[in-house]
């Protein structure tokens, strides 16, 4: 299990380039707290961890999970720094649009800057198929029962994807409005996306994430006119939680208000 925050952890996560065989990730943590990476290109997948139970032990799991994710993170981010990669970590909950607006921005961004991605989920590799389909380097992280990406993960991945100089690295997170926003990846910026069909007080049910996003995406504004969504009401539950969150309302499906966002990117980019 999780310590951190209570998801299964058992299979261990798989790295799924489209049309090739995978590359499983394999974690095993000893009654030290002591982890130890094995990369395979086969198919067996195997965990072993040892856990002493206790509500003491529980804790001390969590802070070092943590701890040793955040340190990885830090050699992630690192790295990033090094190359010049802009890495974007974009979280929401199911179904809020994130793949369909990488589909959407990445042509007219692959005109400045090289782009790469990395997608999370549990299962399939439908979300990288889509991705690859438009020409960027892509690896799929398929996590089991697992409900977050982490910092070892990504760190896995952007080993197989060897990212370019100046580029923009897209961090597609499992998901989920919750556990992501414990994990630190070694991003630039979290980017959390909501969408219309969700309900505008998204922000105060989840405020963790809202806390530590960067932007807030507020995606499907083309279906306002058919859904009883409050755009200045959410805004302002947004803005509650974190008064420094930087705001964009668009759709991916017919583009308004994309030309403003992909500005922003550019820019960032250029100043990273």
């Amino acid at each position: 299990m999780c310590d951190t925050c209570g998801c299964s952890s058992e299979a261990g996560a798989v790295l799924r380039k489209p049309g090739l065989n995978d590359y499983h990730v394999h974690v095993s943590e000893n009654v030290h707290g002591e982890s130890h990476l094995h990369g395979s290109d086969h198919h067996h997948e195997h965990t072993h961890e040892h856990h002493h139970q206790g509500k003491s032990r529980t804790i001390a799991l969590e802070q070092d999970v943590l701890q040793k994710n955040n340190l990885l993170a830090e050699r992630n981010r690192g790295y990033f720094e090094a190359k010049k990669i802009f890495a974007l970590n974009l979280l929401s909950s199911p179904g809020s649009g994130k793949t369909s607006l990488l589909e959407k921005i990445i042509p007219s961004l692959q005109k400045h800057m090289p782009v790469a991605v990395i997608e999370g989920d549990q299962q399939t590799t439908n979300d990288a198929e889509r991705i690859q389909a438009l020409g960027v380097p892509v690896i799929q992280i398929n996590t089991g029962s697992g409900c977050h990406l982490d910092a070892l993960m990504v760190n896995s991945a952007v080993r197989e994807l060897e990212l370019r100089d100046n580029s923009l690295l897209c961090i597609e997170n499992v998901g989920n409005l919750v556990c992501p926003a414990m994990f630190d990846l070694g991003e630039a910026l979290k980017v959390v996306i909501i969408s219309v069909t969700e309900g505008d007080d998204k922000p105060l049910k989840y405020p963790n994430m809202f806390h530590e996003a960067d932007l807030c995406i507020l995606n499907k504004i083309d279906l306002l006119p058919y859904v009883d969504f409050d755009v200045r009401k959410c805004r302002e539950n947004a803005m509650r939680v974190n008064h420094h969150l930087e705001w964009f309302e668009l759709s991916a499906k017919t583009g308004e208000g994309l030309d403003v966002w992909l500005e922003w990117i550019k820019n960032k980019q250029k100043q990273h």
